[in-house]
Formats: C-alpha cells, sequence, structure tokens
C-alpha cells in the first residue's frame, strides 16, 4: 500500500481535494472498490482501512459531503494520474477566441483562405470572431459587410453555429461563432492542401499602416 507522503508538487493540489488512509477523518464510509465497481457497503472505517491494506491499495475518500462519506479502494499513484489526466484534458478542451479579419472588398481566393484558418480554429473547438473593417468609400455601403458577414456564417454553419450576431460598431462589423459538437463538424472547404501565409490575420500594426495612408 503506497503512503501518500511524500507529496508531488504537482500533485499538492490533488491531496487537498482527497483524504486518503489515516487522513480520513470519518468513523464510518461506504466503500466502493475501484477496479471492480464493487460496494461493500457502510464499513467501520478500520475494517475499510484493512480491507484496502488487504487488498495492497489505498482507501480514497472521494465524496467527503456524503453521508457516510464515499471512499474507493484504489491504488492512489494511479488515482493522482487519472485526476491530473482529465484535469489537464479539461483544460486543453476550453475554448478559446480567435479573430479573422475581412474586408468588403476581398478577394475570392483571401477569402478562401481565410475561411480555411476559420475551420481549423472551430475544429480545434476555438470560438472565431469574425471581424470587417470599413475603410473610406465602404463605410458609405455598411450593408454590404452585412451581407458578407450572412455568407461568412453560411459558409461556415458546418463547423459552427453564430453565437453573436453580426454587430455595427463605428467602422467595423463583428460576429462569433461557436464551434458545433465534434460528431457534427464537417470541413466544406479543402484541407488537404497546406494553408498559404495570412498576412491579414491577427495583424493590427500593418491595417492600423494601411489606415494611416488613405
Amino acid at each position: 500500500m503506497s503512503s501518500p507522503e511524500p507529496v508531488p508538487y504537482l500533485f499538492q493540489s490533488i491531496i487537498q481535494q482527497y483524504r486518503v488512509n489515516q487522513r480520513i477523518r470519518a468513523r464510518e464510509v461506504r466503500v466502493i472498490v475501484a477496479s471492480s465497481g464493487e460496494q461493500l457497503g457502510v464499513m467501520k472505517i478500520q475494517d475499510a482501512l484493512r480491507a484496502a491494506a488487504q487488498a495492497g491499495l489505498d482507501l480514497v475518500e472521494v465524496a467527503a459531503t456524503a453521508n457516510p462519506p464515499v471512499c474507493r479502494i484504489v491504488d492512489f499513484g494511479k488515482f493522482k494520474y487519472e485526476i491530473s489526466k482529465h484535469d489537464k484534458d479539461k483544460k486543453n478542451a476550453t475554448s478559446k477566441l480567435k479573430e479573422i479579419k475581412f474586408r468588403v472588398n476581398i478577394s475570392s481566393n483571401d477569402y478562401e483562405t481565410k475561411l480555411r484558418h476559420g475551420e481549423e480554429f472551430l475544429d480545434k473547438s476555438n470560438k472565431v470572431r469574425v471581424q470587417l473593417q470599413f475603410r473610406g468609400r465602404e463605410n458609405a455601403h455598411k450593408e454590404l459587410g452585412m451581407i458578407l458577414m450572412k455568407r461568412i456564417a453560411e459558409d461556415l454553419s458546418l463547423m459552427a453555429n453564430v453565437e453573436q450576431p453580426p454587430r455595427l460598431m463605428g467602422k467595423a462589423v463583428t460576429m462569433t461563432l461557436a464551434p458545433l459538437p465534434v460528431g457534427k463538424r464537417k470541413r466544406r472547404f479543402d484541407k488537404s492542401l497546406p494553408l498559404p501565409e495570412d498576412p491579414g490575420l491577427d495583424k493590427d500594426e500593418e491595417d492600423d499602416e494601411d489606415d494611416s495612408k488613405e
């Protein structure tokens, strides 16, 4: 039976969340064998510790607020690993917000390139903020921006839902797309070809420099 001490630094938070073996304070606990799912019922803590020791495993309190608390007979080393792996996977799966910028008079080739970037972001479970900026005389025809935004939403509809509809703010229109569930995503644009460099992607400094020339 492994001892909960010494504790590796990466597992400090896990130790704080789960009481193990002699750290368990309850007099009686409900015991489950983790490997088989077998429920041993409510046992005195001494009997539960003895059962875990006989199996060469640990007694881990997994539901301290239950009455009585629920404990699992498990290898605490493997238990820590599974918990840390779950937390890491959950953190990696957390959605990030990516941004793609368009122009009203964007060429068809650049348009497709940006949508392919959008599909890449969405396929990794990221949200995508689409921004369209107006320049010069384009400000007199902002309805064209709304038409383009609708087209973008439709072209990416197999990968995302519109979380925030197009909204006009000053000289720009923004829209936020949220990825569909993994099993429902279907990429429309050819992903077999490498994505070319997109100099307009998240390049605020270049955008500002272009604006200053007008």
